[in-house]
């Protein structure tokens, strides 16, 4: 854990996929069979596709393909994802997390979409924040700020009066772009200069008064 033992805000933006929920089961399975089909190093693969949609992944990895392939491709990646929740869980802490979080503001930020964000919440036993920003809900994927901002005005306030969760480094930068504190949680996200890190959600815990929500880390 980082250094800062203390963050107030007035909301909280959350990534789901490494941050809430553990799913790397299912997302390595789905693409390290995507890279086979496509010929390419699967362990190098992995280092990119966390915190991305896939269509934006997919245009990294392959920059020569035209983008609508991309987008199909994503298409078939996300019912395979829907379709498998073998190995789901939650986060360490995640739901007596999300359960200090009842009554305050807070949002799901995710890169997948409504039907997958549905389901690993589902699987992993966390309830959905009334506020979602879903791969529909914006125009480009993080590392582009867009979510956030959108979680941010949708909630009612300023990116500045907002502190994200994060896990990949794509999310800690689109955090970071949207001008926003972030907390990296896991160990993806130390590498990539969160405001705060820590191991899980065991370590932190939520507090309120008069509309300012008081994180301690330890």
């Amino acid at each position: 854990m980082t250094a800062a033992n203390v963050l107030t805000a007035r909301a909280l933006l959350l990534d789901m996929d490494g941050t809430l929920v553990n799913s790397d089961a299912v997302v390595e399975r789905c693409w390290r069979q995507w890279s086979a089909k496509h010929g390419l190093d699967a362990d190098e693969v992995m280092k990119v596709v966390h915190g991305r949609q896939g269509y934006a992944s997919m245009a990294l990895l392959l920059p020569e393909r035209p983008m609508a392939e991309n987008h199909a491709e994503n298409r078939e990646m996300l019912a395979r994802e829907t379709a498998d929740m073998d190995g789901v869980v939650p986060i360490p802490g995640a739901p007596e997390f999300m359960a200090s979080l009842a009554g305050l503001p807070h949002a799901l930020v995710t890169s997948a979409d409504v039907g997958l964000s549905t389901g690993r919440m589902a699987a992993a036993g966390l309830t959905l924040p009334e506020v979602r920003v879903t791969a529909e809900s914006v125009g480009a994927s993080k590392p582009d700020p867009e979510g956030f901002l959108k979680g941010a005005a949708e909630l009612g306030f300023d990116p500045a009066d907002c502190v994200v969760f994060e896990d990949s480094g794509a999310g800690i930068e689109a955090g970071r772009a949207a001008g926003m504190r972030v907390v990296g949680v896991g160990p993806r996200a130390g590498e990539y200069g969160p405001t705060v890190w820590v191991d899980d959600l065991t370590q932190v815990r939520v507090s309120a008064d008069a509309g300012v929500l008081r994180l301690t880390f330890g």
